[in-house]
Parts: C-alpha cells; structure tokens; sequence
C-alpha cells in the first residue's frame, strides 16, 4: 500500500467511515478534516496487507505541530475505509510516534 494511492482516493472522494468510526472519533474529539490533513500530510508506518477482508496500513499524520493522530486505513485499491483513528498514547509509543514500546512481560 501507497499513501499516495491513499492521498488519491480521498482526492476522489471514496473514503468512507463506518458509524463505530464516527462515534469513536466523536468521543476522542477527532474530526473528519483532522483525518484527512493526517492522511494528506502523513506517512505510512506500519503496512498489514494481510488483514482480512481488506490490506491496511497505519497512518501516522500531525493536525498540529505538536498534535500526533494515528489513522487505520483499509483499501481494496478503488476505496477505502477508515478503520479507526486515535491520538497515539505516549506510553505505547517512542518519541517519533513511530516505533511501539516494547514491555516486558
């Protein structure tokens, strides 16, 4: 997967958000257009192509300087839907909000 396929189907208007999206996005004071600078302005830093019933891939994008958001993408090549978003927990993640913490268990 390519963000710039990404970049380019939300330039033609086929990304869709399911309603658990919208709602969890609601209560993590995420809005559509914060999604889409993520997407427009991020980088893909994790690529699942084997996730069923469509490849996916993490987005990681900034809405603000300091204001990481971490998207879920899942596209067939003609569409894609947003699978969740979230603001990445400095706990789970390194610095860069890139590379996930590794714990010991």
């Amino acid at each position: 997967m390519k963000i710039e396929d990404l970049r380019g189907l939300y330039e033609k208007d086929v990304v869709f958000f399911t309603q658990h999206v919208i709602e969890r996005c609601k209560q993590r004071n995420i809005r559509p257009k914060h999604i889409r600078i993520a997407v427009m302005s991020g980088s893909i830093i994790e690529d699942y192509p084997d996730d069923f019933p469509t490849p996916s891939c993490l987005i990681l994008g900034y809405i603000a300087p300091d204001t990481p958001l971490h998207i879920v993408i899942a596209s067939n090549g003609e569409s894609a839907k947003i699978v969740t978003a979230y603001y990445p927990d400095p706990d789970k993640w390194m610095s860069d909000m890139k590379t996930r913490k590794e714990f010991e268990q």
